[in-house]
């Protein structure tokens, strides 16, 4: 099984590799993708990691308000899409 942040606060130039690579410090990480606008292919500014089981809520309350590129990130657990 598998859990979905959200992060959101990301400097506009951050790259889905990036992600990976910071959240790994901290837990096993199995993707990331930052999301980005339809028309322009520009950064919206959030993103989502997927990490292993029961490791969410932990990442989401240590790296909470952490300091990413001279941005505090806003992380918790993604909530599922609604239509």
């Amino acid at each position: 099984m598998t859990e979905t942040l959200y992060v959101g606060n990301l400097p506009w130039n951050t790259s889905a590799e990036e992600l990976t690579a910071f959240f790994g410090e901290y837990g096993e990480v199995l993707s990331s993708r930052i999301i980005t606008d339809r028309e322009t292919g520009r950064s919206r500014g959030f993103g989502f990691v997927e990490v292993g089981d029961g490791d969410a809520a932990r990442l989401a309350q240590d790296l909470n308000g952490k300091d990413f590129g001279g941005r505090p990130l806003t992380v918790n657990e993604a909530k599922p899409k609604q239509f």
